[in-house]
């Protein structure tokens, strides 16, 4: 492939554009991972995340590692082997997290899904209330699915736990969620949360996330599985005073207190809105090219990666393609049982209005290239919503 000048879209829904403050950020030198100045630029780091993941009961730890990594240490410090726990099939993440539980030794019931529709909160309630004698130690859900771009009701989740007055733990995938989703650790009663560096935070990959509630602490106390560089204890007992028990990755902690900072200056609450603004702008495009989303339930569309599915008659992988070569654009491929069946776009992390435009453009034109039939007015219909949302962004406050 020759050289393509400008601006590479990286449309995938992460990792995701990395800003510049960060990438300046992450280019320092290491520094002693034993010394006052690291555990100052920790302590800081740990409250920052405490902060995203809405969490004051809590306890966060970071992992050297993939979101994966977060998953396995999810499972190794707050269960057992041969714990049944309840997962959902949601998408391609879901079957991973399942296959993971299943090889680290637990008895998982995996629900079927469509992969086209949320997790169902009174499926959840019933099955507990079936559950009488507690055998299920943990609900396992992922909250906004990659793959499919179906964002499952964790709220709705713990409240049908509650409803059936069972004991599981939750736990929960945020993967492709926190810091681009409103997310709320302790108010949802989340007792473990898993996250990755990639996406909403804006970072390479390389770091993992757990946030803990006190419950998930208790059940490791008395776990079962082997653990070692997962461990929640070793991490907790010198993460307190601003240290890790191996050696971290220092420059994307770097990184991580820069994006942290971000976040904040932008606001929370402005960041969630922009990830729904931009959803809401590529659906009305897709929906103005005539094509489909993958995601039947329209309460369940995800904020931050749209997945859209192709006529039965083209390869979305061929097409991918000829995006790539024509208008230097990435997008994400169809995973698992989806693979040559849909596209995804990935609006989520750094990202603002043009941007959006810019890749919603290279998609329509790549469309007509690829010879998929398709309304000439999506980019259109984007842009009309986008404008219509600063048009009363600016208009001045009225005055009784």
């Amino acid at each position: 492939m020759t050289y393509q000048p400008g601006w590479h879209f990286v449309q995938v829904p992460g990792p995701t554009n990395v800003p510049q403050r960060v990438l300046r950020a992450i280019d320092m030198p290491p520094i002693d991972h034993r010394g006052p100045e690291f555990a100052k630029l920790t302590l800081g780091i740990f409250e920052g995340l405490k902060r995203v993941f809405k969490t004051s009961e809590g306890e966060v730890v970071i992992y050297a590692s993939s979101g994966s990594g977060a998953w396995e240490a999810a499972i190794e410090n707050a269960l057992s082997p041969g714990d049944k726990v309840l997962m959902f099939e949601t998408g391609q993440f879901a079957v991973l997290w399942h296959q993971m539980a299943e090889r680290l030794g637990l008895d998982a019931e995996f629900v079927p899904g469509d992969w086209r529709h949320p997790i169902d909160p009174a499926f959840v309630e019933a099955r507990l209330s079936e559950d009488r004698d507690h055998t299920i130690k943990a609900v396992m859900a992922v909250h906004n699915e990659t793959s499919t771009g179906i964002m499952s009701d964790i709220a709705a989740i713990r409240r049908a736990i509650d409803a059936a007055h069972h004991p599981a733990l939750l736990m929960v995938d945020t993967v492709s969620s926190l810091a681009s989703i409103d997310y709320r650790h302790d108010e949802w009663g989340v007792d473990v949360t898993v996250a990755g560096s990639q996406k909403g935070l804006m970072l390479p990959p390389g770091l993992g996330f757990n946030a803990i509630s006190k419950k998930a602490l208790a059940a490791a106390a008395k776990s079962g599985c082997r653990r070692s560089y997962f461990s929640w204890a070793d991490q907790l007992s010198q993460n307190r005073d601003g240290f890790f028990p191996q050696t971290p990755a220092t420059t994307l902690l770097y990184g991580l207190r820069e994006s942290l900072k971000m976040l904040e200056e932008e606001g929370l609450e402005n960041v969630f809105a922009r990830h729904r603004r931009h959803a809401e702008a590529t659906r009305r495009a897709v929906g103005a090219w005539g094509l489909e989303l993958q995601c039947l339930d329209p309460a369940a569309y995800s904020p931050t990666v749209t997945t859209i599915r192709v006529p039965a008659d083209h390869d979305a992988d061929a097409f991918r393609a000829t995006a790539l070569e024509h208008f230097n654009i990435s997008l994400g491929a169809g995973l698992g049982k989806l693979k040559g069946r849909v596209f995804r776009i990935g609006h989520l992390g750094d990202f603002n209005d043009l941007m959006l435009a810019g890749a919603l453009a290279g998609v329509q034109m790549a469309l007509g290239v690829h010879g998929i039939p398709h309304g000439e007015d999506g980019v259109s219909a984007a842009l009309t919503y986008l404008e219509s949302v600063a048009k009363a962004a600016a208009q001045p406050p009225a005055y009784a």
